[in-house]
């Protein structure tokens, strides 16, 4: 029978795996499989060495041109060019600094374009610092015209763009206190599916993805990089937050997981080869989409099993003592803290039950 070989290089040797020929869908299933323990073997998603700054703050180069800095908060997408930097998020406040003080370690280019992935203080903290420390694409108005100068160049400042969801989310209706100061909100804000900038040679595209982790979300797809920035729909550090109250699902969460799934490649054939999409998330290690698919899946199971306690007729105390998320408790789960177990547990059933 004729056979395929699978070329595997390990510790500087090359094992040959030898596999009778089968259909594409179990050829795939192999390659994956493959791939996945070269993963075990060889470690995570390789990157260069991360450069500390300060305390918390490290930088990762992740291409030539793009790097994420973690420690602030949420992670930090920075993609540097001819045209300037473009920030996919911007930490905490408290860490702003610290943030931009790594900036200026890695270029003396102006921050452009600040990104939002969501609306939440981790990632949209830093906005009001790291704008104004940034400067505007759009030239200068007529100078007779100063009120329209400043609304067209944020006073000068880089832009910042996200999801109406979240200019919503950041402000407040009239007569009450807005949750962050107007110089953090979004400059600009859209409400389609999908928007796109074109800045440093590269087509960048913003994806808003509704009810996943909340209503605003957004994913960010660096084209040309191959760098694809997910926010808090992936977190490698604890299950997914799902926030009920703010319009997230689990569905949404899923079909958020999915879509990732779908910009990012793998590298196969060539599976020992370093390639492929690196996906930046919220929290975390930066991942490729074996690691997303492994993310999303956890999720899925853990879905259907609530689904499955649902129809039962068990309450929800009755599915927390059942534990479903116990398989996967030791990698995401935690008892303490701003987001537990049980918080995700509750979150998926409340979703799932259509109670609010």
């Amino acid at each position: 029978m004729a056979l395929n070989k699978i070329l595997l290089s390990m510790d500087g040797g090359t094992s040959i795996i030898h596999v009778a020929r089968c259909s594409p869908s179990a050829r795939i299933s192999l390659f994956t499989l493959v791939f996945t323990l070269l993963q075990g073997i060889c470690g995570q998603v390789p990157v260069a060495r991360a450069e500390q700054n300060g305390d918390a703050i490290e930088t990762i180069r992740i291409r030539p041109n793009f790097y994420m800095i973690a420690g602030a908060g949420g992670n930090i997408g920075v993609q540097i060019g001819s045209d300037g930097i473009v920030l996919v998020n911007s930490g905490a406040v408290e860490t702003s600094g610290q943030v931009l003080a790594a900036i200026q370690k890695l270029t003396d280019k102006k921050i452009r374009y600040i990104i939002n992935t969501s609306a939440d203080a981790d990632h949209v903290g830093g906005n009001a610092n790291l704008a104004r420390a940034g400067q505007s694409i759009f030239p200068a108005a007529n100078p007779g015209r100063i009120e329209f100068e400043k609304l067209m160049t944020n006073g000068g400042a880089a832009s910042i763009l996200a999801h109406e969801k979240v200019l919503a989310r950041m402000s407040a209706p009239s007569g009450k206190l807005s949750p962050f100061p107007t110089e953090a909100w979004p400059t600009e804000s859209f409400s389609e599916k999908r928007k796109y900038i074109y800045l440093n040679h590269e087509p960048i595209e913003i994806f808003h993805d509704p009810a996943a982790h909340s209503d605003g979300d957004s994913i960010v797809f660096f084209r040309i990089s191959d760098v694809v920035v997910a926010g808090d729909i992936l977190d490698t550090t604890r299950f997914p937050v799902i926030d009920v109250a703010k319009g997230g699902s689990v569905q949404g969460e899923i079909d958020a997981l999915n879509h990732v799934i779908e910009l990012a490649v793998s590298p196969i054939p060539f599976i020992y080869d370093e390639g492929g999409t690196y996906v930046i998330p919220g929290h975390g290690r930066v991942c490729d989409q074996f690691d997303v698919v492994e993310y999303r899946d956890m999720v899925v199971i853990i879905r259907d099993t609530i689904q499955d306690m649902i129809r039962r007729g068990m309450t929800l105390e009755q599915i927390k003592a059942a534990d479903p998320a116990k398989a996967y408790e030791k990698q995401y789960g935690a008892t303490s803290g701003p987001w537990t177990t049980n918080d995700f547990v509750e979150a998926v059933y409340t979703s799932l039950a259509g109670k609010k």
